[in-house]
């Protein structure tokens, strides 16, 4: 606007189509990164366990009738309006009633659509599906805003710093102009173009398009990337809390050992526990012992008259059946706190030797118990149940360690059974009760406090475990699979939802896995680090080109008392640099092997050690074209105009790769814009199109100086790069 009051018509309509462009550009790749989101929010449809001709099964929600039995347990999110028919169930119905308190749920009620279960199980007949239900009919579609990431921030921090430095370059030239009584029609558009050069006007679309690649690649790797934030922290992520199940082991259950006691026998033992689980649940710990149940060709132990599943907080499921002998009440669960219910049965202590043995194996272990209503019960036996570790875990490990990123087990079960786990497949071997964590609450906790382990956990001491590591400092990710797991992954840096997951895991977390294991995530931290280190050519290039022109232009001014370039020309350069620019988000980068963050003082560092010999080159190519060429100033003006344009593309060039620059070779999108970027301003130069001719002996000086600057920068920026912390 300023432009055209001026009077300066060209400058105008060039700034409006660089602004017109990078908003087009940045509208299409917005629109494309979200086709891409709600391509994978399609492939993460929720699922609900149905009972369709006798028999339970995992079917996606969208394919649902009415009539249909469902089964739903803590966690879910109710696939369908629903009349329960049994069970008990406390629903967190927040998205439909703003109400933030749990509704507690029997047989004969109706579960709406939407809400999601906090606790207990229950099973209920389809009323209604779709837009027909209650949510689908009074439901808003809600957009979510996330912060953006450190790293922009990061970068938002410089360009702010860098207005500054250009404000006070501007109030200097407009101070000497007015003593050298300049005319102020001059001087304006000047002091706006220095300004303007300042602004990172392809930011937003070189960030949506980085971010818009990375996520396909990763979708395409197994890893939806739920909130793009998500894929800067990766980079940077120093611990991973991992759970246990289905994550290092196969989650795939099987019943390896019995224990009786009190002269009892193992089919006794197999029909109490049986008793206490139950298949609708699709637990894979029920699961386990209803599959050996049935592959003994035992009977049930009676005729269930009720049923309370696994409850985290009380750490048991039980059920009252009535058997040939009267009512029996069967208790499965953690064994100190089936030992703690029952009245009889072997001592704590040899309860405590036997559990210690079969969980040495790396076996989980259930204590099972028997006896009447309202009586003393009597511990009947332990079960032992592995899931072994995946056959690729430890390899996984392994390349989690190479990549600087430190692996944490973080699980329920036992001390031993975790301990066993860890240590086989290479996590380590320093294990610790959960207790530790709640006796270090509010303090914080390095990696030198950290252990290997961290077993007997409950879901509140996984976001204690993320608070107390982010407290030091450090960049934390965590995998999770239930509801509870919710909180800790929000908090983390990286939340991490594994393929088994809930779909409120799944809602809270940044990243979703689509495939069991860890390969998913070492694929995750890689393409994370080649996007992160795509970030940092931009930003070294933005700050060394911001402060090369501004310092520059300003001191030329200073000492000529004549601009060295015309507004035109730097508007012409701006939009010249914006199309490599943008095409860094495609370059083909090399990913650093350990997490990286950076710092003020290092891009200062780095990008100040850069822009130094760029000023002095710059005086260097006015001089030759002077003294050596004869130019008057507005041939002068032309051959600033070029040599900015190519010491651009010569310092993307030498700050892509951190290494020298021909050791490997850009993406064709980057190598066809820099290219593109040259001929079309020496074809204007030569030309003489909205700027003054110069010959090909003052092209060749432009054009040899980005030579030397791209030889002289490669040569030196190792030393830069290392003096500022930035050397891989």
């Amino acid at each position: 606007m300023l432009e055209l009051v001026l009077g300066n018509v060209v400058q105008a309509i060039i700034i409006a189509v660089l602004v017109a462009l990078d908003a087009v550009l940045s509208f299409r790749e917005e629109g494309d990164a979200q086709d891409a989101l709600d391509l994978l929010r399609r492939r993460l449809s929720v699922e609900a366990r149905v009972c369709r001709d006798g028999s339970w099964a995992r079917l996606p929600a969208a394919e649902l009738v009415r009539d249909d039995m469902v089964h739903v347990r803590q966690g879910d999110l109710v696939p369908a309006d629903l009349v329960l028919t049994a069970g008990e169930i406390a629903l967190d119905q927040s998205a439909l009633t703003g109400e933030s308190h749990a509704v507690a749920l029997a047989a004969g009620q109706q579960a709406y659509s939407g809400s999601v279960v906090v606790r207990g199980e229950a099973t209920g007949r389809v009323g209604a599906t779709g837009p027909r239900t209650f949510f689908g009919r009074t439901a808003q579609l809600v957009g979510t805003s996330h912060a953006p990431g450190r790293l922009e921030q990061l970068i938002m921090g410089f360009v702010k710093a860098l207005l500054v430095l250009d404000l006070s370059l501007v109030v200097a030239v407009m101070a000497d102009g007015a003593l050298r009584h300049h005319a102020w029609a001059s001087l304006l558009p000047f002091a706006v173009i220095l300004v303007v050069a300042a602004v990172p006007v392809a930011l937003p679309t070189t960030f949506t398009l980085a971010s818009a690649l990375g996520s396909r690649e990763l979708a395409d790797r197994g890893v939806l990337v739920t909130r793009l934030a998500a894929i800067e922290e990766a980079a940077s992520m120093e611990v991973l809390c991992s759970d246990k199940t289905g994550t290092i082991t196969e989650n795939h259950l099987a019943l390896t050992g019995l224990k009786a006691y009190d002269g009892g026998d193992e089919a006794h033992l197999l029909q109490v526990a049986a008793a206490a689980s139950d298949e609708a649940t699709q637990d894979p710990l029920d699961l386990a012992i209803l599959t050996e149940l049935h592959a003994r060709g035992l009977a049930e132990l009676g005729t269930r008259q009720s049923f309370e599943p696994f409850d985290p907080a009380t750490k048991r499921s039980q059920a009252t059946v009535a058997g040939k002998d009267g009512l029996v009440v069967a208790v499965k669960g953690a064994p100190p706190v089936v030992a703690g219910l029952a009245g009889a049965g072997p001592s704590r202590e040899v309860i405590a030797a036997d559990v210690a043995r079969l969980a040495g194996t790396g076996a989980r272990v259930l204590a099972v118990a028997a006896g009447p209503p309202g009586g003393s019960s009597t511990v009947v036996g332990l079960v032992a149940l592995s899931d072994p570790p995946r056959v690729d875990s430890a390899r996984l490990i392994a390349h989690l360690a190479a990549l600087g990123v430190r692996v944490v087990m973080v699980t329920g079960d036992g001390l031993a059974t975790a301990a066993a786990i860890a240590d086989k497949v290479g996590i380590g071997k320093r294990a610790t009760r959960a207790a530790a964590l709640r006796e270090n609450t509010g303090a914080g906790l390095d990696l030198s406090q950290l252990s290997d382990v961290y077993a007997e956990v409950l879901p509140e001491d996984k976001l204690e475990l993320v608070s107390q590591l982010q407290q030091t400092g450090l960049v934390v990710g965590m995998t999770g699979d239930g509801v509870n797991d919710a909180p800790a992954l929000r908090k983390a840096d990286v939340g991490i939802a594994v393929s088994s997951a809930t779909d409120v895991a799944k809602a809270a977390a940044g990243m979703v896995l689509t495939e069991p294991g860890l390969d998913n995530i070492v694929s995750g931290i890689r393409v994370s680090r080649r996007i992160h280190e795509r970030m940092l050519t931009y930003t070294l290039n933005k700050i060394v080109k911001t402060l090369q022109v501004s310092v520059f232009l300003s001191l030329g001014f200073l000492f000529f008392g004549k601009f060295v370039t015309t507004p035109l020309l730097v508007v012409l350069l701006l939009l010249a640099n914006n199309f490599a620019t943008m095409s860094l988000a495609t370059d083909r980068v090399g990913a650093p092997s350990k997490p990286e963050r950076w710092s003020v003082r290092s891009l200062v560092v780095a990008s100040a050690g850069l822009a130094v010999p760029l000023i002095l080159l710059s005086f260097g190519v006015w001089f030759v074209g002077s003294l050596g060429l004869h130019l008057h100033t507005d041939q002068l003006q032309t051959l600033v105009f070029v040599w900015l344009v190519t010491s651009a593309q010569a310092t993307i060039y030498s700050v892509r790769e951190r290494r020298h620059f021909w050791r490997s070779a850009p993406s064709g999108w980057l190598a066809a814009s820099s290219l593109a970027d040259l001929v079309a301003v020496a074809v204007l130069a030569w030309r003489g199109w909205l700027m003054t001719p110069i010959g090909p002996a003052a092209l060749a000086v432009a054009f040899g100086a980005g030579v030397v600057f791209l030889v002289l920068g490669d040569s030196i920026k190792g030393r830069i790069f290392r003096g500022a912390g930035l050397a891989h």
